[in-house]
């Protein structure tokens, strides 16, 4: 009878201390126990993340993953199923917190307030904050947007670089990206606030472009595009950096298959064909992220 108790209070023991043990998991220890990498993304951000006509997600961001994926294979020494959920912009740092996801890849941005929740990877792209407008609109400098209703989506940083350009904007909070698209050419609002690559991409694959524009010609903000993973995770952060680092690396150098993968999304006949101007800021910021680390030797590009 003692022997059935005993058993049964070490059994109530071992239970109630198992969500402790698998939340103090890191997400090397825990890839390697399940060979699957949880990755967050988005599904509307082309050209980084997003659903393609088949529904497979794709992107710039998602090819990133597959390269974090591939060098953990490589040091696991085992193959790994990359597995990808799509996030709003609001549930991405929820779900790390919660370890729903290992890691969230799309087009985030660094800010000093989510760096206190996660950590950020070195950035591997850049973008800014500009607005889409309807054609021959005289929206575009601070000033001109008092009074004015910016669609936005909540918790990014071109909410917060619209609420700093002009407090006296009229923000107007929309779910998705196609709905803050849909509300503009419905005149619902005056402008939409989104990332210059994003605004980029839908210009350029929406059925009547000259009907729209993308202002200012300097945008409202600049910012370094990163992968956010759990906070205590240096091992993994390591290898995230490292598989991040490789590429541009090889892009810089020329080497094709790292260049195919760039020119896929912003090459001349990628997904989207960027400006001058913002095609050199990527690699200028993909120059000065390589030049403070030390080079990947050859045989491991």
């Amino acid at each position: 009878m003692y022997k059935k108790a005993a058993i049964a209070i070490l059994s109530l023991t071992l239970t109630a201390a198992m969500p402790g043990v698998v939340k103090a998991e890191t997400v090397m220890q825990k890839v390697s126990r399940t060979g699957v990498l949880t990755a967050g993304t988005s599904k509307d951000a082309l050209p980084f993340a997003y659903s393609d006509n088949q529904g497979k997600l794709s992107g710039y961001s998602v090819d990133m993953l597959n390269l974090i994926k591939q060098q953990l294979e490589k040091e696991l020494g085992k193959k790994i199923q990359l597995k990808l959920v799509t996030l709003t912009p609001a549930e991405r740092i929820p779900k790390i917190l919660n370890r729903q996801v290992d890691i969230v890849c799309d087009a985030s941005s660094f800010t000093w307030e989510r760096d206190k929740k996660v950590d950020f990877s070195v950035s591997y792209g850049v973008t800014g904050t500009q607005l889409l407008v309807k054609s021959g609109s005289n929206l575009g400098s601070p000033e001109s947007l008092i009074g004015k209703k910016v669609g936005v989506l909540a918790q990014t940083t071109n909410e917060r670089a619209m609420k700093q350009a002009q407090p006296q904007a009229k923000l107007v909070y929309l779910k998705t990206r196609a709905e803050g698209f849909a509300a503009l050419e419905q005149g619902k609002i005056d402008a939409f606030s989104s990332d210059s690559i994003l605004l980029e991409g839908w210009l350029q694959k929406a059925k009547n472009p000259d009907e729209f524009a993308i202002v200012p010609d300097r945008p409202y903000s600049r910012e370094g595009i990163a992968c956010m993973v759990p906070e205590n995770n240096s091992k993994f952060l390591d290898t995230v950096n490292y598989s991040l680092v490789k590429f541009m690396q090889g892009f810089v150098n020329g080497q094709s298959q790292y260049v195919s993968i760039f020119d896929r999304w912003f090459g001349p006949k990628g997904a989207v064909l960027l400006n001058r101007d913002l095609r050199d800021l990527v690699i200028e910021t993909m120059q000065l992220v390589i030049e403070f680390r030390e080079d990947i030797p050859k045989d491991d590009l």
